[in-house]
Formats: C-alpha cells, sequence, structure tokens
C-alpha cells in the first residue's frame, strides 16, 4: 500500500516527480497528481493548506494557491468552504483490492504460450545499427544523425509551435484526417521542399510519413514479397536492409564504388533496387549525374523500379548539388523518400515519400491501417516552420558547420592517424574510415568507447560478411567542433597501439 505523504515528505516527493523544465506551479500540479492517481492521497482526504505546503516545499504561498485552483477546476481536487481542499472521490475509480486482483493467477493457470514457436520473424536478431543511450555522456560522440542541441533553432521551432497552437490552426489539424494529411504541410513540400532537389510533384503525389524509414517499411508492405529480387548497396543501410529482408530472402548485395552504385549487368532480373545517390550509406559518396542518367535507363529496359532514398538533402561543400535521381525521371521509375526531420531533430519523426498517384493512394491507405496519420500538430507546425523561411536557414547554418567539422576530421586524421584511410567526401555529415591491415574494427571502437570516444563499426553496414572487419563511419553531426580534434587524437593513439600489439603477437 503506497505510504500517505507526511509534511516532511512533500519536498522530497517534489524534488522526486516534478521535471525541472516546468514552472514551480506546474511542478506542484504534477507532484500531487500523481499522488492522487498513485493512491498516495486517498480520496476524501485533505491536502495541506496553501501555507503549510508553501512552508514544506520553500515556495510563495500564491504559487501553491494557484495549483490547487487549477487542480479544484480540472476535479483533482474539491474546495470545502473554511475547510480547505480535499482530493476529490470521483477521480478515483474501482481500483483492484490488491496488486494482480482480475488477473488470472499463475498457479493452476496451466502453462504460458511459447511465444519462441509463434513468431513468424525475430527482428531482435537482425544486425542493427546499435548506439548509446547516454552517448551525450561522452566527451568524443563521433555519432551519425543525432542530435545537436546547439544547432537547434529553439526560438523558431517555438514560434511555430506556438501558432500552430491558434484557435484557427487547433481547428483544422485537430479533427481526425483518416488518411489525409494537413495540406498546408503537403503545399510546403511540394514548393519549397522538393524543388531544392529538382523535384516537382502534385498534391497527390505526395504522403507524409512518420520518417523516411517508415516510408521504407510500407513500401515494402506493398510491394514485396518472398521471391521478389531486391537490390541492395553494399555496404548499405542495414535498417532498409532488415526492413526488406522481413518480406523477401532475394535480396542482392550490389557492392559499390568510388561513385556509388555501379550500373552493369548485376541489375539484370531485379523487381526493385535500393540506392542512396546523394550521400550513399554509408561512404558518403556522390553518384555522379551520367551514372543517375544509365540506372535510369537501366531501370526502365530492365523494368524495375528504383527506391531513392535521400535521406541527407545533398549538401555538397564543392559546387552546385546534382539533382536528385527523381528529378530525371520521366516514366515513374522513382520513388523518392525523404526526411524533413533528421536535419532539425530526428526525434521529430517527419518524412515523406513521392511517386505515382496510384502507388500514393494506396500508400495512404496502408498507412490508415497502420497509424492513420502522422501528428497533425507536428505536421502544422513544421509547415510553419517551412512557410516562415526558418528550414532554408537552418540548412544554410547546417551546411557552412558541416563543411568546417569535415575539415577539421579529415585535418586530424591526417595528423593523428595518417595510417588510416578516409574515403573522400563532397558532402553531408560523415566518413568513412578504414583502420590499418590487421587491425580488428570491433575491437578498435571497444577501446575508443573506454577512452570516451565513440564510432560506428562498419560490420553492420554489410548484408553478408564484410571482406575485412577494418571500416567505421566517423560522423561530425552532433559533436563540438573543438572536440573533434582531441577525440581523433586518441584514436590516433589507439591505432598505434593496436599495431604494436599486433606485431608483438607475431613475434
Amino acid at each position: 500500500m503506497a505510504q500517505r505523504p507526511n509534511d516532511v515528505m512533500w519536498k522530497q516527493l517534489l524534488q522526486r516527480s516534478a521535471r525541472q523544465s516546468l514552472s514551480l506551479q506546474a511542478q506542484i500540479r504534477e507532484m500531487l497528481v500523481g499522488a492522487i492517481l498513485d493512491g498516495q492521497l486517498p480520496p476524501g482526504e485533505p491536502v495541506p493548506s496553501s501555507r503549510e505546503m508553501a512552508d514544506q516545499l520553500g515556495v510563495a504561498r500564491n504559487t501553491v494557491v494557484l495549483a490547487y485552483q487549477q487542480l479544484a477546476d480540472e476535479g483533482y481536487l474539491v474546495s470545502r468552504q473554511r475547510s480547505g481542499h480535499f482530493v476529490n472521490p470521483d477521480m478515483i475509480g474501482k481500483r483492484p483490492s490488491a496488486p494482480g486482483a482480475g488477473r488470472t493467477s499463475a498457479r493452476g493457470g496451466g502453462a504460458g504460450p511459447d511465444w519462441s514457436a509463434r513468431f513468424l520473424q525475430r527482428p531482435t536478431r537482425q544486425r542493427s545499427i546499435v548506439k548509446q543511450a547516454d552517448w551525450q555522456k561522452y566527451p568524443y560522440p563521433f555519432l551519425y544523425g543525432q542530435f545537436d542541441p546547439s544547432l537547434f533553432p529553439t526560438a523558431d521551432w517555438r514560434e511555430c509551435c506556438n501558432k500552430a497552437l491558434s484557435v484557427l490552426d487547433i481547428r483544422e489539424w485537430a479533427p481526425d484526417l483518416i488518411t489525409r494529411d494537413d495540406e498546408s504541410l503537403v503545399q510546403q513540400i511540394r514548393t519549397r521542399v522538393l524543388p531544392r532537389r529538382g523535384v516537382w510533384a502534385a498534391a497527390d503525389e505526395v504522403v507524409v510519413t512518420v520518417g523516411a524509414q517508415h516510408a521504407l517499411f510500407m513500401l515494402a508492405d506493398l510491394l514485396m514479397r518472398e521471391g521478389t529480387r531486391v537490390g541492395i548497396e553494399e555496404p548499405g543501410y542495414p535498417d532498409a536492409r532488415n526492413i526488406f529482408a522481413a518480406r523477401t530472402s532475394a535480396l542482392v548485395p550490389l557492392p559499390v564504388d568510388a561513385e556509388g552504385l555501379p550500373v552493369d549487368d548485376q541489375l539484370a532480373g531485379l523487381d526493385y533496387v535500393y540506392a542512396t545517390p546523394s550521400h550513399q550509406c554509408p561512404t558518403g559518396v556522390t553518384m555522379p549525374l551520367a551514372r543517375r542518367e544509365a540506372l535510369l535507363a537501366r531501370a526502365q529496359a530492365e523494368d524495375f523500379i528504383v527506391i531513392e532514398d535521400d535521406f541527407e538533402s545533398e549538401n555538397r561543400f564543392d559546387g552546385e548539388p546534382f539533382p536528385a535521381l527523381k528529378s530525371l525521371d520521366r516514366s515513374d521509375r522513382v520513388i523518392y523518400v525523404g526526411s524533413l526531420s533528421k536535419s532539425l531533430a530526428p526525434g521529430l519523426r517527419v518524412g515523406y515519400a513521392v511517386g505515382a498517384a496510384p502507388l500514393i493512394a494506396e500508400l495512404r491507405a496502408l498507412r490508415r491501417l497502420m497509424l492513420r496519420h502522422p501528428s497533425t500538430l507536428v505536421q502544422r507546425a513544421f509547415a510553419l516552420f517551412l512557410s516562415l523561411g526558418h528550414h532554408d536557414a537552418l540548412l544554410r547554418r547546417l551546411a557552412a558547420i558541416q563543411r568546417e567539422r569535415c575539415a577539421l576530421v579529415l585535418e586530424a586524421l591526417a595528423r593523428h592517424a595518417p595510417s588510416c584511410r578516409a574515403v573522400p567526401v563532397s558532402g553531408g555529415s560523415s566518413c568513412w574510415v578504414s583502420l590499418p591491415e590487421g587491425l580488428d574494427v570491433v575491437e578498435f571502437a571497444a577501446r575508443a568507447e573506454a577512452e570516451g570516444v565513440l564510432i560506428e563499426p562498419g560490420d553492420v553496414f554489410f548484408h553478408g560478411a564484410p571482406p575485412a572487419r577494418r571500416a567505421f563511419r566517423l560522423g561530425y553531426a552532433s559533436i563540438d567542433s573543438r572536440a573533434i580534434e582531441p577525440g581523433i587524437r586518441l584514436l590516433g593513439e589507439l591505432v598505434e597501439t593496436m599495431r604494436r600489439e599486433a606485431l608483438a603477437a607475431l613475434r
């Protein structure tokens, strides 16, 4: 049974239950709501007077008075004249008399189900990118695609969220849109986002998704089954590989070179080809225009569809960006998948897919079965973020910062780890690095982590066994520029330590 708070416990309860990001008044409300719903304050129980509570918590009495008034307005407390505030019995429905009441007892209930025999697939056994949950606590996090709080446009995003909460806006996004999206966001994607990549689309050729990965999942669900032949880049994006592998075992690895996905006879007989031409995942190389045109010609000749994942909007450091593969498509051979939130905050989970109208109609119907539609509040806020020019301004800032960080990474590698080889990149927020012969990247990553340096071992990006367990991805999206040189210096020292150990083992 939950213990009823006494006078000494209130301050401890506030410190334990309330979030520091809230105002004091909101913290007190959250503390009391938790105590009521958790049973620490039984129905009909009086709460301390506003004066007593203020003294216990060390806050102004008016702060407590306002908190009590709002809780009374919401029905958690009942105010009785000259008696104080009491827990409203109507807020607590009937509850089990003891933990587990109402549930089938394990004793005499028979054996539980054998879940392992019922699973049709085991996603937990797939090889996926793993990142430490507390990565922000590490001094040198060379991780790709993570959030950098120093770059987040807090004031601009707050402005858009506040505008989205206006009375008129709420009336537009609050209803159930079923299969539709926020029209203002679709319009912004069509007029602000896609033209940057040379893509033009009608409203019925765009669908909003919960991130680019959601789009890939729906495409696999809609278009692939056992026996569907899907070409994937090697090395390539692990989550796309795992999504497709859950539908078909006929995955065909297509080794990439210095210009991305080769256009050759390996493409014969395929139904779909998954490609990341703007910044190949994970090597970062860019597919040149001539090869893009050749890929489209091959798709027409071989009758396959290209799924273009433009997961990182092209941001070249030298010269104008190449147009997206979709911009060159004249026969609906390309399904274009993009992300809006990766450059802003990955946790927002806003993406989109562009394709032929019949395909988009089916994706909308499928999405309805999965989650109806993405949050329309987030959609509206993002539409405002785009329309007010905040997104374009953010991309310009990111381009300058990523160019600076990339230069620092390459300079530090040349100075402190000259025996490592980095694939030349022309943009993006990561580079692909190889260790010297004889060093194992998994061991290297583990030992680097012990020194406070986080990197991403490259073996997970390969469909089969990697040709050599030496490559790793070095991201610079979420690491402070001042931490790049000392972090890579530690990596360079570790490289030399492991090389000496390997030589000593051969003697």
